[in-house]
């Protein structure tokens, strides 16, 4: 008996539009409508596939890959293991070839090779090789090394099943306060854009093909300058200000992102206030979308919506409204409507296409429009050969991910991103600590901490005290609202009395993670050295302090002098604050 002969979209021999082209023909309203929703997912049990029961109350696969047609996820938190991970990504990829198309997932992640764990921004490294967050590249200044970390990064996205990267973020670090910092490349917008270009080259490679990993470069047009440095995930963080006029310094990361040839751009929630601009939020606003990006910086990629902007939801049993801001009076279809006419062809962190085939069938949206974005996410999968695909394969994932020379590397420049600030010249509180010291030690492991010295629980019977602090915030309510950092930049005085009362007692070496610039000058006076970090394990920062490893970090922005500074800097405006404790760049070097 004859075999059907395998439909034109199947061919590989085929050109990607050719391919996409007969498949678009095959698609019903509900596979289009269903291919722009990029929703959240989670691994079950030793990689079983999720009900729709999850945890995140979103549909389970089997519900969102044959009842919505949705082939576009984005993995959650870090997976027990790589060979949970491979199974349960096989068996998603088996699901959806099961469907009448076969049309393959597109797996996307957010950062998942440092030391960051919000459940709305990044995950663990866990499996993966550890590195510092980008500030540690920024404060090293190698864009041979951030291509290198690309690269490996990418190998190992490829062997997990990972796709698409939602990163880099290259929003400027120019309002303090913000929580996002962490991940960015810090203040300088030059840096900024020379780091991304390696950043784009090492994932998706000269030419986005079957060995890429395709970049999500956000938060367009730039999601630094925050008014009073709130966070536009929640409603009393929206606005975004540019009182400097610095828009286009905010560009110019993005400029040099499209340039390198970045496959897709995520805009970001923040509604301009006081520019040219609509006030409204940037996924909604088309002389952002259709104008900016598309019309003159001549962008023809994948546009996806930062997560959650269309529907009310809820985390962790907490309510959790659409960021639909500007637009909050919309009902949920509008704000699909309003978003298309923006220019915009995917929704991040939802799961409703019915509202798209809803506008389709009312007349409101055409069938033509969601033609074109569904032709940018169908050329995506044919170009990453996702239709082509084999399973992932074990071993090679074993080998892989996590890969000796990998973790080695990162550990390499975790330490090497590590800033010494000040030192002192002689004594106890001198770097590298000599050996045979009493030490008193904060915030490490204990089998870490022992690499010190010999450790005491008093700092009065220390020879020297090491603390290992965190940047300060100020706490916020709420499960997810809790995992942001912001507010004051300046330790509570209660903490900040404690720590100096140790400086005063012993010769004191401090080392303050950074996820955003912090003010501690009394600190800084009084510590026999501080140092800062950007993502580092216990051992990597235990190898600087002995002198195993040579911290050559230089500062990634100004560390200012005083809350008050912060309070009366201009948002968009970089270096703006007076007077500051450091400046951008510093950093001791031997």
């Amino acid at each position: 008996m004859t075999q059907p002969s395998a439909p034109p979209y199947r061919d590989p021999s085929l050109s990607p539009d050719q391919r996409v082209e007969d498949l678009l023909g095959r698609l019903t309203l509900e596979d289009k409508a269903g291919l722009m929703f990029h929703d959240m997912t989670l691994i079950g049990p030793d990689g079983t596939l999720v009900g729709d029961d999850n945890v995140i109350a979103r549909p389970g696969s089997e519900a969102a890959v044959r009842g919505l047609r949705m082939n576009h996820f984005n993995l959650l938190g870090s997976p027990s293991g790589v060979r949970d991970l491979v199974a349960w990504y096989n068996r998603l990829q088996e699901l959806a070839a099961s469907t009448e198309l076969g049309i393959p997932v597109s797996l996307s992640t957010d950062p998942r090779h440092s030391f960051s764990d919000n459940a709305g921004t990044a995950a663990l490294a866990g499996s993966f090789s550890a590195w510092p967050e980008s500030l540690g590249f920024a404060a090293l200044r190698d864009p041979a090394l951030v291509e290198r970390f690309a690269d490996i990064a990418r190998q190992e996205y490829v062997a997990g099943g990972f796709r698409v990267a939602l990163h880099p973020q290259i929003d400027l670090a120019t309002e303090y306060r913000w929580a996002r910092i962490g991940m960015t490349f810090g203040e300088d917008a030059d840096l900024t854009a020379e780091l991304v270009r390696a950043y784009v080259r090492g994932f998706q490679g000269e030419r986005l093909g079957p060995d890429s990993v395709a970049t999500m470069t956000k938060h367009f047009p730039g999601g630094g300058p925050q008014l009073d440095g709130e966070d536009p995930h929640f409603a009393y963080g929206r606005e975004q200000v540019y009182p400097g006029g610095r828009q286009e310094y905010h560009l110019a990361p993005f400029r040099a992102a499209l340039e390198a040839g970045t496959s897709q751009i995520m805009p970001y929630y923040g509604m301009p206030v006081g520019t040219d601009w609509e006030e409204v939020g940037f996924a909604f606003n088309r002389p952002v979308i259709a104008g900016l990006l598309r019309d003159e910086l001549g962008f023809d990629g994948i546009v996806c919506t930062d997560w959650g902007l269309i529907t009310d939801k809820s985390f962790a049993g907490e309510p959790m409204p659409a960021r639909a801001w500007g637009v909050e009076e919309l009902s949920p279809p509008e704000r699909v409507a309003r978003a298309l006419a923006a220019g915009v062809d995917q929704f991040g962190g939802e799961s409703c296409p019915e509202l798209v085939v809803q506008l389709v069938r009312s007349g409101a949206v055409t069938e033509e429009r969601l033609d074109v974005s569904v032709r940018r996410l169908l050329r995506e999968k044919f170009v990453l050969g996702l239709f082509d695909a084999d399973p992932l394969d074990l071993n090679h994932a074993l080998a892989t991910i996590g890969r000796e020379d990998f973790v080695a590397a990162g550990g390499a420049a975790q330490r090497a991103s590590i800033t010494r600030l000040t030192a002192a010249a002689d004594g106890p509180g001198s770097l590298p600590l000599a050996e045979g010291l009493a030490v008193y030690v904060e915030g490490f492991r204990t089998d870490a901490a022992s690499r010190l010295g010999r450790l005491v629980d008093d700092p009065a019977d220390a020879d020297v005290a090491v603390l290992r602090l965190a940047a300060p915030f100020e706490p916020r309510p709420g499960r997810f609202e809790s995992m942001f950092h912001a507010g004051s930049l300046a330790f509570a005085p209660p903490e900040r009395d404690r720590l100096l009362a140790i400086c005063a007692a012993v010769p004191t070496v401090v080392d303050l993670y950074l996820d955003r610039p912090a003010v501690v000058p009394e600190l800084a006076g009084a510590a026999a050295a501080l140092l800062v970090d950007y993502g580092a394990s216990d051992d990597a920062l235990v190898d600087v302090l002995t002198g195993r490893a040579q911290a050559r970090g230089r500062l990634p922005f100004d560390l200012p002098s005083s809350v008050e500074a912060v309070e009366a800097s201009r948002s968009d405006v970089p270096f703006d604050t007076a007077d500051p404790l450091f400046r951008f760049g510093d950093g001791l070097q031997d």
